[in-house]
C-alpha cells in the first residue's frame, strides 16, 4: 500500500511538472533583443569666431595615439573613453591674425556620453618687422647654423665665412678661402650647409665658383677651437665645370629630409640657355643633384643614392635629381615638401613645389619661362611640371627681376606665419609670402616692411627665425611689429 502510494505521488509531481513547462518541452515563446553595452563617447568641437572662407587650426589628441587635424566646428565620434587634448593655433588671414581662446584645453570622454569643447576666435591686426642684427658685413650671401646652436654663420662672397654671435661678428673668421674663389660675374662662396651629424663629424660644405669658373663643393671639418674650422681638412666633393658665361652659377646646397646633399645649379649662363644645358641630362648644369656624402674620402668622395631616377642610364648624369632650370639661386625643404626658386629670364619669376621624393621631374627651362612658352608662340609642354606660383616682371620691372626664394616659416616666435612661404626679390627689396594649399596658392601678402635695398638672400637660424641679407652688408631679422 506504501509502494502504491509513492508511485501515485511521483506520477502527480511529473504531471505537475510537465505542465509548468508548457506541456511537454513546446516552444517557449520569442526572446527579447539584448542591448549590448556602449563602449565609445562622443566630442563636439566647436569653433566660433571666424570669417567665411577662413579655416580653424585646430588638432585633437587623445588614448591609443588619437589624432585629428580640423579647420572647422566638428563631431568626433566612436571615441575610446578617456582625456583628449585640444589645441588651437592662430590663422593668418589677409592682414587679419585670428587667437584662438583657449589655445588648449582638456574633455574627458565617457562611454555612451558626449561632451563638448568650444574655441572662440578673435581678431587683431598682425604686422612684421626687420630688426637689424649685425651690419657692415661683405656682401654677405647667406645664412645658416647648425642644429641647437645659437652662433649664426655668414658667407661673404668674397670666400670668408663669419660668425655672429649675441649681436656681434667675430674678429677672427670662422674659415677663409678667398684665395680659393673666383668673385667674376655671379661668382663667389654663395653657400654653406652643415651636415646633419655636424655636433659628432663636425663636417659643413661650401657651395662656390673657383678661378677657372667651376663650381665646386667642398667639406671642411670644424677645428679644435669650436669658433674656426681647419683650413687644411678641405676635401673637395664635386667639381662642375661652367666654362662660358660669367651668370648663373646657381649657389644652393642643401641636406634634404632624406639625408642626402642637394645642390642647384645654374644653366651655364648667356641668354636662353644657348648650350640647351638644361634639358640635357649628359651635362650637370641647370639641374638639381642629389648624392651621398656619407663616408666621403678623396678616392670616393660621393656616391649616387639607389634611387636616383637616372642611375645607369646611358648618356645621363645620375647624379641629376630634376632638369629643366635656368638659375635656382635659392631652395629649401620643408618636411617633406621641396620649395625652388627659380630666376626667369625676361617676363617671368617662379616658385616649385615637389614633394621631398619626387625625382625626375623636368620643370621646364628653356622650353618654358614659368607657365609661358619662352621664345615662341607655342610649345609642347607634355612631361613638363609648371610653377606653382610666378609672378610678372611688369612695366619696368615694377614687380620684380629676380626672385630671391626664402624658406617656409616653422619657427615660434610668430606662429600665425606657420606654413608661409617668404620670398623677396633683387631689383625690389620687399618682403612677401604665401600659403601653398592642395587647392592652390592663397594668402599672398606684401608685408610693407619698405625696402633695404637689394635682398641678397634669405637665412634661417636653428630655431627657424627667418633673417633677410642685403647687398649693403647689413642682416635683418624677421620680428612681430608692435601691436598697432
Amino acid at each position: 500500500m506504501l509502494v502504491g502510494r509513492v508511485r501515485r505521488w511521483v506520477l502527480l509531481f511529473v504531471t505537475m511538472l510537465l505542465a509548468a513547462c508548457g506541456g511537454g518541452g513546446g516552444d517557449p515563446g520569442p526572446v527579447g533583443p539584448v542591448t549590448p553595452p556602449v563602449t565609445t563617447g562622443t566630442l563636439a568641437v566647436v569653433a566660433t569666431g571666424l570669417p567665411a572662407g577662413v579655416n580653424g587650426s585646430l588638432r585633437v589628441t587623445g588614448p591609443n595615439n588619437y589624432v585629428q587635424d580640423l579647420n572647422q566646428s566638428q563631431t568626433l565620434t566612436g571615441l575610446a573613453p578617456g582625456s583628449y587634448s585640444l589645441a588651437a593655433a592662430s590663422v593668418t588671414s589677409g592682414g587679419t591674425t585670428y587667437q584662438p581662446t583657449p589655445a588648449t584645453q582638456s574633455a574627458v570622454v565617457s562611454a555612451g556620453g558626449s561632451v563638448t569643447a568650444a574655441v572662440a576666435y578673435s581678431s587683431t591686426t598682425f604686422a612684421i618687422t626687420l630688426t637689424q642684427v649685425v651690419r657692415n658685413l661683405d656682401s654677405p650671401t647667406y645664412l645658416s647654423a647648425p642644429p641647437g646652436d645659437t652662433r649664426l654663420f655668414v658667407t661673404e662672397r668674397a670666400g670668408l665665412v663669419r660668425i655672429v654671435q649675441n649681436g656681434a661678428t667675430l674678429t677672427l673668421p670662422f674659415l677663409d678661402i678667398s684665395g680659393q674663389v673666383s668673385t667674376a660675374g655671379e661668382g663667389g662662396l654663395l653657400s654653406i650647409a652643415f651636415d646633419p651629424q655636424f655636433a659628432g663629424n663636425g663636417y659643413f660644405y661650401l657651395y662656390y665658383t673657383d678661378p677657372q669658373r667651376n663650381i665646386v663643393i667642398e667639406r671642411y671639418t670644424v677645428g679644435p677651437n669650436p669658433a674656426l674650422a681647419d683650413p687644411t681638412s678641405g676635401l673637395v666633393i664635386l667639381r662642375i665645370p661652367h666654362p662660358n658665361f660669367l651668370n648663373h652659377f646657381g649657389g644652393q646646397l642643401v641636406f634634404g629630409p632624406d639625408g642626402y646633399l642637394y645642390l642647384g645649379t645654374g644653366d651655364g649662363g648667356g641668354g636662353g640657355d644657348p648650350q640647351s644645358n638644361a634639358q640635357d641630362l649628359s651635362v650637370l648644369l641647370g639641374k638639381l643633384l642629389r648624392i651621398n656624402v656619407a663616408g666621403a674620402t678623396v678616392a670616393q668622395p660621393y656616391t649616387i643614392p639607389l634611387d636616383n631616377p637616372y642611375r645607369g642610364q646611358a648618356n645621363r648624369r645620375a647624379e641629376i635629381w630634376a632638369a629643366g632650370l635656368r638659375n635656382p639661386w635659392r631652395f629649401a625643404f620643408d618636411g617633406a615638401q621641396l620649395y625652388l626658386s627659380d630666376v626667369g629670364q625676361d617676363r617671368r619669376e617662379e616658385v616649385n613645389i615637389a614633394g621631398a621624393a619626387q625625382g625626375g621631374l623636368n620643370y621646364g627651362w628653356n622650353i618654358l619661362e614659368g607657365t609661358l612658352c619662352y621664345g615662341s608662340a607655342a610649345c609642347d609642354r607634355t612631361g613638363l611640371t609648371l610653377p606653382a606660383f610666378e609672378y610678372e616682371h611688369g612695366a619696368n620691372d615694377a614687380n620684380g627681376c629676380s626672385i630671391i626664394g626664402g624658406f617656409v616659416y616653422r619657427g615660434s616666435a610668430l606662429p600665425e606665419l606657420a606654413g608661409r612661404y617668404f620670398y623677396s626679390d633683387l631689383c625690389r627689396g620687399y618682403l612677401k609670402s604665401f600659403f601653398a594649399t592642395s587647392a592652390g596658392i592663397v594668402e599672398q601678402r606684401d608685408w610693407n616692411i619698405g625696402t633695404i635695398g637689394q635682398v641678397l638672400s634669405f637665412g634661417q637660424d636653428a630655431a627657424g627665425e627667418l633673417y633677410l641679407l642685403s647687398a649693403a652688408g647689413v642682416i635683418h631679422k624677421i620680428g612681430r611689429a608692435a601691436a598697432q
